[in-house]
C-alpha cells in the first residue's frame, strides 16, 4: 500500500463538511445571549424554555453528567443514574458527590422525587412514558429537559451524518443553559486540541483500510451490534481516510450477521471494551468469541489478531469521543500495510 498524507485542515473541515452546509446542531440548538432569561432553545424538534440557570439538574446517563462535570456544575446536578463506564480519576472525585439515583435507569416517580429544574438525557430511551418520561409530560410539569442531538429517535442515524462540531454545539449550548459560556468555550478549545492531535498520528496510517465496529451483542455469540452511517464511528472512519464495511446499512447501530460480516471481509475490526456487565460486552470476551467460534476464527483479520480496542464511551457521544481519532489512528498506523 502506498503511504497516504492527510491534511490536518482539510480533515478538521470534515468535521463540519459530513453534514452538509450545518450540522442539525448548528442550526436546532439556537438560544437566546447567555445570562439572559426566560432562554428558549429548539433541541430534537421540541421548543424548550429555561427560566433561569438549572441549580438542580439531574442527568440520565453517564456521559451527560460527564459533559456536567466537565463544565463546572457539579453542585448543581443533584441526581444521575445509569453509570455504565470507569469514570476517570480526573473527574471520579466529582461523579462521586452526586446522588445515584438508581444504578440503572432513572424512572418517572424517581426522577420527580429528586425535583429537578432541568434533565439531560443522551438517549431518546431514557425520556420515555416507561423511563424518565416524556418531554411534553416534564415540560408540562415545569422541567424543561435537553436531549442529545445524537439521539434525537432512537437509534436513528443523525441525517447527513453525526460530527463532532454537533457534540461541540451541544456542549456550548448545555453551558449557555447554565450561564457559564466561558467554560463551555474552555471545554470545547481542550475537545478541538485533541482532535488535532489525532489527525496528527493519523497521517502514519497506511492505505485504506476497511472496518468493522463491533459494539456489543445480546449474549457472546447472538447477533452483533455493528456502527453503520450517520454516528460518530462513522465520521471517526472519514476522518481516518477509512472505510466503514456498513456505512450501507439504515440505522446507525444495525444489528447483522456473523456470515455477512465475513462475507465482507474487514481488513481491522474496532472492539468496543464495555463494562456494563452483559455477556459478552468486554473485548477479551468479544476476542475469545471471535477466535473460537467455527466461522469468525476464518477471517483474516481475526487469524491475525488485527484488533484495535476503545473504550465503549468512545462509541458513543461524550467528551471521551474526540479520544476515538487516536486510539483508532495509532492502530492502524501500527498494523502498517494490511495487504
Amino acid at each position: 500500500m502506498q503511504m497516504r498524507t492527510i491534511s490536518i485542515s482539510a480533515a478538521l473541515g470534515l468535521v463540519v463538511a459530513l453534514t452538509g452546509c450545518q450540522s442539525s446542531a448548528d442550526t436546532a440548538d439556537t438560544a437566546t445571549t447567555s445570562g439572559d432569561y426566560p432562554m428558549t432553545i429548539e433541541n430534537c424538534g421540541t421548543e424548550v424554555t429555561i427560566d433561569s440557570p438549572p441549580q438542580r439538574a439531574v442527568s440520565l446517563n453517564q456521559s451527560a453528567t460527564e459533559i456536567l462535570i466537565a463544565l463546572g456544575l457539579t453542585d448543581r446536578v443533584v441526581g444521575t443514574g445509569y453509570e455504565t463506564q470507569p469514570v476517570e480519576a480526573d473527574m471520579a472525585e466529582a461523579y462521586d458527590s452526586i446522588p445515584l439515583l438508581t444504578d440503572g435507569l432513572v424512572k418517572h416517580e424517581t426522577l420527580l422525587e429528586a425535583q429537578p429544574d432541568f434533565v439531560y438525557s443522551s438517549f431518546a430511551s431514557f425520556l420515555t412514558a416507561e423511563n424518565a418520561g416524556e418531554r411534553d409530560e416534564l415540560h408540562e410539569l415545569g422541567v424543561p429537559t435537553y436531549l442529545t442531538e445524537f439521539d434525537c429517535t432512537y437509534h436513528e442515524a443523525v441525517a447527513g451524518g453525526a460530527t463532532f462540531e454537533m457534540l461541540f454545539a451541544e456542549i456550548e449550548t448545555i453551558a449557555d443553559i447554565f450561564d457559564v459560556p466561558e467554560a463551555g468555550e474552555e471545554v470545547v478549545a481542550e475537545q478541538r486540541r485533541i482532535v488535532e492531535e489525532g489527525l496528527a498520528t493519523a497521517e502514519q496510517i497506511e492505505g485504506t483500510p476497511t472496518l468493522v465496529w463491533f459494539y456489543s451483542t445480546a449474549a457472546s455469540s447472538a447477533t452483533p451490534s455493528v456502527a453503520g452511517p450517520g454516528g460518530l464511528p462513522q465520521t471517526v472512519t472519514e476522518m481516518l481516510g477509512a472505510e466503514n464495511l456498513f456505512d450501507d446499512a439504515q440505522t446507525k447501530w444495525p444489528e447483522v450477521s456473523w456470515d455477512e460480516i465475513a462475507q465482507r471481509d474487514p481488513d481491522v475490526i474496532i472492539l468496543g471494551d464495555l463494562t456494563r456487565g452483559y455477556p459478552g460486552d468486554t473485548a477479551q470476551e468479544k476476542i475469545d468469541f471471535l477466535k473460537n467460534d467455527p466461522l469468525t476464527k476464518t477471517m483474516d483479520a481475526v487469524i491475525h489478531e488485527r484488533f484495535i480496542v476503545v473504550p465503549g464511551q468512545y462509541m458513543d457521544p461524550s467528551i471521551h469521543s474526540v479520544r476515538a481519532i487516536t486510539a483508532v489512528a495509532e492502530g492502524l498506523a501500527e498494523l502498517g500495510p494490511l495487504t
